[in-house]
């Protein structure tokens, strides 16, 4: 199978989840025998901190401008047996048309945000794609799951057909490491930073680490707000590459997992850092939301404080036998259901099984 994807990235991990996304399932699918041309338009914040500029999984295609690459990509997505659109395409509303005025079919959007997507849609439309396009594709494949798809993707916007297509780990690149003693913690969080999301990080990490001044904290990620009050025993680093991320996850006694409030609000919507965290070994505490129960079960593979007080309590009572049952049971879970190859192999039944327009 020709597969073409336009994508935020594939080459630079700086301050998204989307180029790990792309690259644990379209090393995937490329190890099933398909071949796939990945467009990417060649922003200067990820040019200059790109860590994956030669991709052997997939042909790579940056360009700088959309009306230059034009031509000869849409003649390649014509030829394809498939072509994907992402979310936070640049000039994604123009791709999408230009796609289907030339008939491209099937057409598929891939939404890494889906939850975001929704409610910028709901209040006219987003930067990389317009809510009267939502009809135009085959297939609608989202990160979120659960009764969202059909009462919202399908009743409310018109998608055709949204299935889900949840991210996923590449467990050759994401397992239990050594620990460091550069990033040993007591509770560590990896992402970034989102105005929404803060709140999840103060009231379980930020004000546990003011109350625990003895233990240490670890916070990894770009675009924090330069008055950021970081408590003394925090240690924030703007940007952590892949390549430490599995050491990043096994030397943190326990991790944290924070979650958009679109996201919470829409449930079912695990983040790639959940999965990688926990095909790590990693004892996870994360914040609740509807669905959650489906990926991890609470109590055995993870933990669902409400409040910092109960964060404190897990950090200084849980015997480390007991932490660790918690994170080999993760791993076990992650590992048996959602790993790059088990999303390839749900994405090449989702496109291979659509019924051309």
């Amino acid at each position: 199978m020709k597969l073409v994807v336009f994508g935020l990235t594939i080459s630079s991990s700086w301050g998204n989840g989307h180029a790990t996304t792309y690259r644990a399932l379209l090393r995937a699918f490329s190890e099933r025998g398909h071949e796939i041309s990945f467009y990417e338009w060649d922003a200067p914040w990820y040019s200059g901190n790109r860590d994956l500029a030669r991709p052997g999984f997939v042909d790579l295609k940056l360009y700088e401008e959309w009306n230059a690459v034009a031509p000869p990509a849409i003649a390649e997505a014509k030829e394809a047996d498939a072509v994907i659109v992402g979310s936070y395409v640049k000039d994604g509303p123009r791709v999408i048309d230009a796609l289907a005025e030339a008939g491209v079919d099937p057409l598929f959007f891939y939404d890494i945000d889906t939850p975001v997507t929704v409610a910028a849609l709901r209040k006219g439309g987003t930067e990389y794609l317009r809510p009267d396009q939502v009809p135009l594709f085959t297939r609608y494949l989202s990160f979120t799951g659960g009764p969202f798809l059909h009462e919202v993707l399908e009743r409310e916007l018109g998608a055709r057909e949204a299935r889900p297509l949840y991210c996923s780990v590449d467990v050759d690149r994401y397992h239990p490491t050594e620990i460091d003693p550069l990033l040993v913690s007591d509770l560590a969080y990896m992402g970034t930073y989102a105005p929404d999301r803060q709140p999840v990080l103060e009231r379980y990490l930020l004000e546990p680490a003011r109350r625990m001044p003895d233990r240490k904290f670890y916070v990894a990620g770009p675009q924090y707000p330069a008055d950021t009050a970081w408590p003394g025993n925090v240690l924030h680093n703007p940007h952590l590459p892949p390549s430490l991320h599995p050491v990043f996850y096994s030397s943190a006694r326990w991790q944290l997992n924070a979650t958009r409030a679109d996201m919470v609000a829409a449930g079912w919507s695990p983040s790639v850092r959940l999965f990688e965290a926990a095909a790590c070994g990693a004892a996870i505490i994360s914040d609740r939301w509807p669905g959650i129960d489906h990926f991890l079960t609470p109590g055995k593979e993870i933990l669902l404080p409400s409040t910092t007080e109960e964060v404190v309590h897990i950090l200084a009572d849980t015997h480390d036998d007991d932490r660790r049952a918690i994170g080999l049971a993760a791993r076990a879970r992650i590992v048996a259901e959602h790993t790059a190859e088990h999303r390839a192999e749900e994405l090449e039944s989702l496109v291979g099984t659509a019924a051309p327009v």
